[in-house]
């Protein structure tokens, strides 16, 4: 039996850490989240623009070495934002996004849509910003959220095919499908895999069937570990491997509980309850089989 490959999302081992405030910048040392990440058996990891903000390009490139030297394979970085302004506020975020992702090797670059109700044509500039990721050897991921301007994963997918670049598709989030109220069935048309799959990314988490607080409240305070929620997270996965996606499989742990715990009590809590849901068995053997990717002791 082999194991699938698991990427600790930005989040997952920031500790004490959280979006949209004045805490997003972790306070665990970066060398210390790299190499408890390796050491519970994850396959790469995701870093916040708040955590590379400051580093040297003599800095990236010590990052990278220890990346490099833990055996983690894929790397991601996040988080670009305000790139639909035609102000160029948003460039120095960018720039460093870029820079990260070239001395890193990232796979990706994420980005977030713009505000709803947002009166723009993005397709220009998205092409555009997937052009400049190109040329730094990485791609741009979309993330749609239901809040905004971008709000599902059927609308996301749209736009990514009318953007038609090899460097531009999208991040899947469990989260923000299931809150938008996309059904599988919806989900599994808008993410056909022919001409080319829009999906770049895949992040795993769970919530409870009635939303929390406020949408971000909840998607900030109050996920919960995979399979321990409502989601239907196996037709998800399902879904996503009839689309052609191989991983690895981010895992977004984020939540009040998620922040409580030790780095190493939250990375191994986190990737036990991803795997019980990818391994377990599938609910149609002719189209869900199990995937094979790493040897299963590398994440026991």
């Amino acid at each position: 039996m082999v194991a699938p490959a698991l990427v600790a999302s930005c989040w997952t081992s920031a500790g004490d850490a959280l979006p949209a405030g004045d805490r997003e910048r972790s306070p665990l040392p970066l060398a210390e989240r790299v190499r408890a990440i390796a050491d519970t058996g994850w396959v790469g990891l995701g870093l916040l623009h708040a955590d590379l903000d400051g580093l040297s390009a003599e800095g990236l490139a010590d990052l990278a070495d220890l990346v490099r030297s833990e055996g983690l394979a894929h790397v991601e970085v996040e988080l670009l934002d305000g790139w639909w302004d035609d102000d160029s506020a948003w460039r120095p975020r960018w720039g460093l996004l870029l820079a990260a992702a070239r001395a890193l090797g990232a796979a990706f670059v994420k980005a977030t849509p713009p505000p709803a109700g947002h009166p723009g044509d993005l397709v220009p500039r998205l092409r555009s910003l997937a052009g400049e990721a190109a040329a730094a050897g990485t791609r741009l991921a979309l993330e749609p959220l239901p809040w905004s301007a971008v709000d599902s994963i059927p609308a996301g997918a749209d736009l990514a095919r009318a953007v038609d670049h090899p460097a531009f598709g999208l991040v899947v989030d469990a989260w923000h499908v299931f809150r938008a109220g996309t059904s599988m069935d919806d989900l599994a048309a808008a993410l056909a895999p022919a001409p080319r799959s829009v999906v770049v990314g895949v992040e795993l988490d769970d919530a409870d069937a009635d939303v929390v607080g406020t949408l971000f409240e909840d998607t900030r305070d109050h996920r919960r570990y995979c399979g321990e929620g409502s989601f239907d997270l196996h037709g998800f996965v399902r879904v996503l491997r009839a689309a052609g996606f191989e991983g690895p499989w981010g895992v977004e742990a984020l939540s009040a509980e998620h922040r409580a715990l030790s780095l190493d009590d939250a990375l191994v809590r986190a990737r036990d309850a991803a795997l019980a849901v990818l391994l377990s068995p599938p609910t149609d053997p002719l189209t869900d089989p199990l995937p094979d990717s790493q040897p299963a002791e590398a994440s026991s």
